[in-house]
């Protein structure tokens, strides 16, 4: 048994199969299993292996009937029959090697036989699966390249807008260069004159905090004095009323006194704690003060940016207002050129009407052409078909003259070895014959001889009497 690499199916599917898949309408509902099995009609298998060459290779059912083009034959007509059969051999030995059926003949076209027949037909049909699965796969792979290429294309055009937009900003136009220049100068030098004040307001600022600073601590310090000062007089004061004597006078000087120093401490702590809210509220100010200068300097940033888009903002407007201009002109044009194409829209949709009329005419003129070739197409295979039988014939009257040559041979041959023995009996008969007539002639020429003599003698006889007379 052969080995295959397909699988081999029985008749039944194969015949639900070519119903379902290869053959439509009248074709598909006559097929019955023993036009194509057992006993098949070659007309219905020739069918069935043109059906599957259009579906696999596209190729229409005239090819079949058209003679070579690169072949020179005298009589084309003889052929008309026999074409048909050599051209669906040469398709089927194309395609079923594709199928891994490499033994296909021309006799599995005129005397198919049934294995033969369900091993070339599994292998096709093999094939025509397998075809339509990668179909299905090649059409989905192409939709999504075609999407693809879509997608990519768009992207390219986006990315293309982008760096042109890209270019249209980063390029300055030549009039407003030099604005743009000098723009940019006076914004680095207003930068160079802002980073200059606030540099030198830092450092005065930070002189006027350092001062502050030693002041307070100073104040600081001073106000610890005072307070070990009052400390050590709140003692003294108390080892003193210990120690006081009952004079009065002494005592309300001593309270004098202590009453002034006390106000004097008074005085001195209320200064240092004016001092020390002053420098307090220096301190509290610095930081508002650092606030505002960075509001003044992103003030100022700000500022350089408007500027900047000040100058894009005037470079678009002008921009525009050049495409303005240059759109009414376009608009202008557009105008006289709307005036122009309705001229010309009138006169193509006239010619377009004569067209279409002309095109109507060429369609029927088609369409009759098409019925014609139809019809001649019926007639070349009614041809065909009388062809065929008549060839048939011709093949069946051949091999009944070969036969009848055959046995004309043996009994030509048997005559011409009885034709050979007539030959040498007559050759025999006719030699006896011969020497016959020999003798005979030899006979008669001596009587003749004999004659002429007497003859003569009568003649001298009758010529001496008359001279004697």
């Amino acid at each position: 048994m052969e080995t295959m690499t397909f699988p081999r199916y029985s008749p039944d599917d194969i015949i639900s199969y070519l119903r379902s898949h290869v053959l439509a309408g009248a074709e598909a509902r006559n097929l019955v299993k023993g036009d194509v099995f057992g006993t098949p009609k070659l007309e219905v298998l020739h069918m069935i292996y043109m059906r599957i060459l259009q579906k696999v290779y596209g190729i229409r059912l005239e090819h079949f009937y058209m003679m070579p083009v690169n072949v020179d034959i005298m009589y084309p007509q003889i052929y008309e029959g026999f074409l048909p059969v050599c051209n669906l051999y040469i398709h089927m030995e194309r395609l079923l090697p594709v199928c891994r059926v490499p033994d296909f003949q021309i006799a599995d076209v005129l005397n198919p036989k049934t294995k033969r027949t369900i091993r070339f037909l599994s292998g096709i049909l093999n094939f025509v699966n397998f075809r339509e699965l990668r179909r299905e796969v090649y059409l989905e792979l192409q939709l999504s390249y075609k999407s693809a290429m879509e997608k990519h294309q768009q992207l390219e055009a986006a990315n293309r807008e982008a760096v042109l937009k890209l270019e249209k900003l980063n390029t300055v136009p030549v009039e407003h260069q030099a604005e743009v220049k000098q723009l940019t100068a006076t914004i680095r030098e207003l930068e160079q004159v802002l980073r200059q004040d606030y540099r030198r307001k830092q450092t005065a600022l930070q002189e006027v905090i350092s001062q502050k600073k030693s002041d307070i601590a100073e104040s600081t310090r001073k106000l610890n004095e005072l307070k070990v000062t009052m400390a050590t007089l709140k003692e003294e004061q108390e080892q003193l009323k210990s120690k006081i004597v009952e004079s009065p006078e002494e005592l309300k000087n001593y309270m004098e006194l202590m009453k002034e120093t006390v106000k004097k401490l008074k005085k001195s702590k209320q200064e240092v704690i004016e001092k020390y809210e002053g420098y307090r509220d220096l301190v509290e100010v610095l930081p508002s003060c650092q606030l505002e200068v960075q509001l003044y300097q992103k003030k100022m940033e700000r500022q350089g940016a408007n500027v900047e888009r000040l100058a894009s903002v005037l470079s678009e407007v002008r921009h525009l207002e050049d495409q303005y201009e240059g759109a009414q002109i376009e608009l202008q044009k557009w105008k006289t050129d709307e005036v122009s194409l309705k001229r010309l829209v009138t006169a193509k949709h006239e010619k377009l009407s004569t067209a279409d009329i002309k095109i109507t005419k060429k369609r029927e003129d088609v369409e009759q052409y098409k019925q014609t070739v139809f019809e001649y197409c019926n007639k070349v295979q009614e041809k065909r078909g009388a062809v065929y039988d008549k060839v048939t014939a011709i093949h069946k009257e051949i091999q009944q003259t070969r036969f009848k040559i055959q046995q004309l041979h043996e009994n030509a041959e048997k005559e011409e070895m009885k034709a050979k023995e007539i030959y040498l009996n007559l050759r025999a008969a006719l030699e006896k014959h011969h020497d016959s007539l020999i003798k005979t002639a030899k006979s008669y020429a001596a009587s003749r001889e004999d004659k002429i003599a007497e003859l003569k003698k009568g003649l001298l006889a009758v010529q001496t009497a008359g001279s004697s007379s």
